[in-house]
């Protein structure tokens, strides 16, 4: 057997011409930690700092919203790394693999989830890059912020990004590479900036502590916008694993995920204590709408400016391109004849009109943000599934047979019932439904049964246990095929021996 050769791989400004069709061996020049560091850079920006402030938001002190950030992140690593295993062994996306437990059309669920969500966060990357970068300028420069300067300043990055993903994986990876060493240099910086104001005894709103009235629901609350970050990363660890070579030691991919995210508690803890600083000296930019970027940029040193300015840039092109490279080979996979360079501009081209009509049409910022957590538990039972699935299948699967609906074929594996397996859809559909229901996201949007708990958010929780025990019992009591197993046979589950048809050409 031939091993790849790990120092071929081709020049960043080679256009990637790989959609979601497996990757050949030989081309599969990544390593885990190229893995981490599209990972971290995704999230060590300016996104990331602002989901940090809402502990304080919520009234926390810095300690407890500490203790939250660490339980929400250590929780949300722990759920995200296994979904690095899948791109190795498939050389896929992680959409196209959720064939093995949806079924060849049940698959669409995870393209349409990674495509909604990369939008949704390519959005949010833009407009808070955008507002940091032109806010910082105005107070470098004694301006003020108007339409046309929020405009280009849009319009750059999200034109900057969209060149970025046409050129692919590579180029990619090598702004990530840039973005985690100099954004991580700036966050630190941050230390010196601020240390002077500073104060690790902020106290909150909570005098009497976990006795106090509603602390519970901020405390959950809080740790679960947290759990929510890594969450996001579900659909899309696929997108960059699928170029390491499936001969990887899947403790090192899984570790690449976690240690990804552990390492945003940087970002979270910055946005955490500045927006302790801001509560304290600033609070107006609190009061109603919260104004992070507004109250960071009022307590600044004039120094700082510059810094923020590089953060906003840097942030948005690494968390931009992350979410977009995603949209694009997601879109390629449901519309096969779209080459994955076509599927990138047109849903490049179609985000960015979104941009600017939520911004300056329907000012549908907050919206979004709303939309983005709803996704969030939508995706996470989908996840879920694919987990429980990779256990019980002990980490079998046949990666022809899950290129059949890109293929336009019929039959194979992971054919079912005519592309369809129920036993995942309908445990993530019920899941998923439940979590909606409970959902509480204060003050933006409560589900039927949000308050049902004393006003603590458990849709996310309680939609990933509802989908991990419904899928397990669909499992045993609708056994499936022996040909989706490999050799060793099913984990956990029984199986029955219903026949496999044969792949046959849909023309």
């Amino acid at each position: 057997m031939t091993l790849p050769d790990l120092s071929a791989a081709p020049p960043v400004t080679e256009v990637e011409q790989h959609g979601v069709e497996r990757i050949p061996d030989a081309e599969r020049n990544a390593k885990p930690l190229d893995l981490f560091r599209l990972t971290f850079g995704g999230a060590n920006t300016f996104a990331t700092a602002f989901l940090g402030s809402f502990p304080i938001l919520f009234g926390l002190s810095f300690w407890q919203g500490l203790t939250a950030t660490v339980l929400g992140l250590v929780v949300g690593a722990v759920i995200l790394s296994p979904m690095a295993l899948f791109g190795p062994r498939n050389g896929t996306n992680n959409a196209v693999s959720s064939s093995a437990h949806l079924g060849v059309h049940g698959r669409i669920v995870g393209s349409f989830l990674s495509l909604l969500t990369a939008i949704t966060f390519f959005s949010i990357s833009v407009w808070s890059s955008g507002d940091a970068l032109v806010g910082a300028v105005d107070r470098m420069t004694g301006g003020t912020s108007s339409i046309p300067a929020y405009a280009v300043a849009y319009g750059v990055f999200a034109v900057l990004v969209l060149v970025v993903c046409i050129y692919g994986f590579r180029f990619m990876l090598l702004v990530n590479k840039i973005a985690v060493i100099s954004a991580s240099a700036l966050f630190l910086l941050g230390i010196v900036a601020f240390g002077g104001s500073f104060d690790p005894g902020y106290a909150g709103s909570f005098a009497d502590g976990t006795a106090s009235p509603g602390f519970w629901a901020a405390f959950i609350g809080a740790a679960l916008i947290v759990v929510a970050n890594p969450i996001s990363f579900g659909a899309f660890l696929g997108d960059w694993s699928r170029y390491i070579p499936a001969r990887t030691p899947a403790i090192r991919c899984m570790g690449a995920a976690f240690f990804a995210q552990l390492a945003t508690l940087l970002p979270f803890v910055f946005g955490l204590a500045t927006a302790s600083i801001i509560a304290a000296q600033a609070p107006e930019f609190f009061a109603g709408a919260p104004n992070y970027v507004g109250g960071l940029l009022a307590i600044s040193p004039a120094w700082y400016f510059v810094p923020l300015v590089l953060l906003a840039v840097i942030g948005g092109m690494s968390t931009g391109t992350t979410a977009l490279y995603g949209t694009g080979l997601d879109f390629s996979s449901i519309f096969p004849r779209l080459s994955r360079v076509q599927a990138t501009v047109l849903i490049g081209v179609v985000s960015i009109g979104l941009i600017f009509l939520g911004r300056f049409a329907f000012d549908v910022v907050q919206s979004v943000s709303t939309f983005a957590s709803l996704i969030i538990t939508f995706t996470a039972p989908w996840m879920v599934v694919m987990l429980i699935g990779l256990a019980t299948r002990r980490g079998w699967y046949d990666p022809e047979a899950l290129q059949v609906f890109n293929r336009r074929q019929r039959g194979g594996r992971y054919w079912f019932d005519h592309g369809w397996n129920w036993r995942g859809l309908g445990a993530w559909l019920v899941a998923a439904t439940l979590g909606l229901l409970f959902t509480n996201i204060s003050g933006q949007f409560v589900g039927p049964l949000g308050n049902l708990v004393g006003g603590i958010d458990i849709g996310l929780p309680l939609s990933m246990t509802v989908a991990a025990a419904l899928y397990l019992a669909l499992l045993a009591l609708f056994p499936e095929p022996d040909g989706v197993y490999g050799p060793a046979g099913p984990w956990l589950v029984r199986s029955t021996d219903r026949p496999i048809p044969p792949i046959t050409s849909t023309a």
